[in-house]
């Protein structure tokens, strides 16, 4: 049974009791006295190995988590989320990116239309065409092949591709050089297209509506660029769209027949396994993206019939609601251990903050408890001659989260066993810290003076007992990449449903876009500036004054 207040449920209560003891344990006595601890506290599913034995908890405290998960409806709210229903609320929508990545010989018939039938016409439709971008059948206005793809979207229509693209960058077929544009800021275009030639160049813009602000500007100076070289005639060669808005895209000089459609119960920030995954399907091939959607697959199968003890998706997300909600911690640090994977903590930001960054329920009663903590991160081992000072021995517990491939996409010797021996020190450094009496110790071997030693001590002390996750998979590649993805959006959804939150809308993202229409029509001067609070007011009448000059 879901209880209205999350504190209200009785497995919250319990947890409650539960973290008045669970908060002093220590880690290193967890270990010491439980030798099989990891193999308790860690499990496996669609190629990735999920260790979460290095946390502050024991068989009772993930005994209560999973009870308040059942207590919050987490199965219902699953079963109805896979079968299509309405379950975003404030839009009446449903949420099946989960049906992107279904075989072709699958079924799922929402509002009368069998979904799987449609997104596999769209797959065809990008199969075909990144087999003739690849192939260099498609070439540009003066016969040459395509060597460059510009995405231009914002938001998930830029964070997917980009992170995917960088991810699988052994993959990436050698002739192509993949870009990608989303900042209104006239910079981030200035820059990519000093570095193209418009006449083997490739513009995506992925915009469903074909009306995004930032996009359709960034568009609109793309096609200004181009046509300072080329005619309107050969924009259809050069300009292909991500979008439903056919007549839009039509004016603009796209071919309707380059134009992929995806649907509205495509969430953005999941839209990477849709139509806008066009700049992966031609940067990897369609077999390696067939791939990727296999492995995200995998990973919803895993999710829906695993039981909850060993199921992936389940035990990340409620171990963060432990942390979140009973320690207060604030935030959680994604530290991948992969290059490649250096735009994974952004992707995470967008999909975790803007999915549960939200202080009401799905009812639109207040929440009772803290919902999403702040996510950010960066690839190891730059991480820790940056922020991990912080982390080691700051005053805030914050959670990390380690990801790292057995095997690289390199030959370069020697790099990847120092990198592996990082990732995990860091984990075990985290859980151990360093107490006085091993610092004492360590110093008295190297024969340093007493009243150094006293002096330093307090300095070089670790406290530890810091918790973290470590997500291991063979290697980097297009399956595992693909459940990787999954596992933190389903991580995503478990949490939404036991905060009571729609995971799925994002009216936070309007208000700013809706004040900057009027502020931008004050900039240009088409009307009166003063009807803002007076710090606005006199920003916009010193930009005014700049823009003038």
């Amino acid at each position: 049974m879901s209880h209205s207040n999350l504190t209200d449920a009785p497995a919250f209560q319990a947890l409650s009791t539960h973290f008045a003891e669970a908060k002093e344990w220590q880690m290193r006595s967890l270990f010491s006295r439980s030798p099989d601890r990891f193999s308790r506290f860690s499990t496996e599913a669609a190629g990735l190995l999920l260790d979460y034995s290095k946390n502050r908890l024991d068989e009772k405290t993930m005994s209560l988590l999973l009870q308040l998960a059942r207590e919050r409806s987490l199965e219902q709210k699953r079963a109805a989320m896979f079968s299509g229903e309405k379950i975003n609320t404030t839009e009446d929508r449903a949420v099946l990116h989960t049906a992107l990545r279904l075989p072709r010989t699958a079924s799922l018939v929402v509002d009368g239309q069998d979904v799987v039938r449609e997104v596999h016409e769209v797959l065809d439709h990008v199969r075909a065409f990144s087999e003739r971008i690849r192939s260099g059948q498609w070439t540009g206005c003066n016969g040459q092949p395509i060597t460059d793809i510009v995405n231009i979207g914002i938001g998930g229509s830029d964070l997917g591709p980009e992170m995917t693209c960088r991810a699988l960058r052994p993959f990436v077929h050698p002739r192509l050089s993949l870009h990608f544009v989303s900042n209104v800021d006239g910079h981030d275009l200035d820059a990519v297209l000093a570095k193209v030639r418009p006449e083997t160049t490739l513009f995506i813009i992925a915009s469903k509506t074909f009306t995004t602000r930032e996009t359709m500007l960034n568009a609109q100076s793309a096609r200004s660029w181009f046509l300072r070289h080329h005619g309107e005639s050969d924009l259809p060669r050069h300009f292909v769209a991500v979008s439903t808005n056919t007549e839009a895209g039509r004016a603009f000089g796209i071919d309707p027949e380059n134009m992929f459609p995806f649907w509205d119960w495509v969430g953005g920030r999941y839209s990477v396994w849709s139509a806008i995954g066009l700049p992966l399907a031609l940067a990897i091939g369609f077999e390696a993206f067939s791939e990727f959607l296999a492995g995200g697959h995998a990973m919803d199968v895993h999710f829906q019939t695993a039981p909850l003890e060993q199921n992936l998706p389940v035990i990340l997300g409620m171990v963060g609601v432990w942390y979140r909600n009973f320690f207060g911690s604030g935030s959680i640090s994604i530290a991948p251990y992969h290059q490649d994977l250096s735009q994974f903590p952004a992707y995470l930001q967008q999909l975790e903050m803007e999915s549960n960054g939200k202080r009401v329920t799905s009812e639109g009663a207040p929440v009772t408890a803290a919902t999403c903590p702040i996510v950010w991160g960066d690839v190891g081992t730059n991480g820790q001659h940056a922020y991990f000072q912080l982390l080691h021995q700051g005053t805030d517990l914050m959670p990390v989260d380690f990801i790292a491939a057995l095997k690289p996409a390199h030959g370069l010797e020697g790099h990847h066993m120092v990198l592996l021996a990082n990732c995990f020190a860091q984990s075990e450094a985290f859980m151990r810290g360093k107490t006085e009496e091993e610092v004492r110790s360590e110093m008295q071997a190297q024969q340093v003076p007493e009243d150094k030693i006293r002096s330093l001590l307090p300095h070089r002390v670790f406290p530890g007992n810091r918790p973290s996750n470590t997500i291991l998979m063979d290697k980097l590649a297009p399956a595992t990449l693909g459940a990787l993805i999954a596992l933190y959006e389903h991580k995503v959804f478990v949490q939404g449903a036991v905060w009571g939150i729609n995971c799925f809308d994002q009216w936070g993202v309007e208000l700013g876009k809706v004040l900057a229409k009027n502020i931008e029509s004050e900039l240009a001067g088409e009307v009166r500036t003063d009807t803002h609070d007076a710090s606005t007011n006199g920003l916009i009448a010193r930009a005014r004054i700049a823009l003038s000059e």
